[in-house]
């Protein structure tokens, strides 16, 4: 049996090649609902990640066809897939370098209003971080160590390919934004099917 870990990711090119008759693989994206609105392959479903893995069991039931799994660069889109798997769901694939890829191979986009996607806010808080306690550590002593904690975590971060930060910065509302709840994602995988 081929499970999604044997199978390659999905290039751009052949993505397109399967989604050009309207028929195709299941489109789930796994990025936050405000960078879903910014930018998204058109016909895929905001599916947060967060939510994804909280609700893995009661998507399961409404993907028995192929699915690929989207995001910005592709990094999320692999913790979904892991998440899918371990829940047995064998029929994933990940679109490798995610919306970027897509958009930089000329992929159709359906756009909507600009927005900040996460690791360009994760790059924010972390600089303001360590800036601001390097310089608040030459008055108050100890305070660059603020800026010491941060340099692990993005350590940490990037050996572990998650982000705790990252993870943190997907709850504010900025990034929630109104969104569909589960029922309503389920109900349109239904009524897909």
């Amino acid at each position: 049996m081929t499970t999604s870990a044997d199978k390659p990711r999905l290039d751009p090119a052949t993505l397109r090649d399967l989604t050009q008759d309207g028929e195709g693989p299941r489109l789930l994206d796994v990025r936050t609902p405000g960078e879903f609105r910014t930018a998204h392959i058109p016909g895929s479903y905001n599916v947060p990640l967060d939510t994804l893995r909280e609700h893995r069991a009661e998507l399961l039931h409404h993907l028995d066809e192929d699915v690929v799994l989207i995001c910005r660069s592709g990094a999320r889109a692999a913790q979904a897939e892991q998440s899918l798997a371990e829940a047995g769901l064998p029929n994933l694939r990940v679109l490798d370098g995610g919306v970027m890829a897509w958009e930089t191979a000329s992929g159709p986009l359906t756009r909507g209003p600009e927005r900040w996607d996460l690791e360009r806010q994760i790059r924010l808080v972390a600089g303001t971080l360590v800036l601001v306690s390097g310089i608040a550590g030459l008055f108050l002593p100890g305070l660059h160590l603020i800026g010491t904690a941060v340099g692990a975590g993005l350590a940490v971060a990037a050996l572990t390919n998650t982000c705790a930060m990252g993870m943190l910065l997907a709850k504010l509302p900025y990034n929630r934004g109104p969104r569909a709840g589960i029922d309503t994602v389920v109900a349109a995988l239904r009524d897909a099917s």
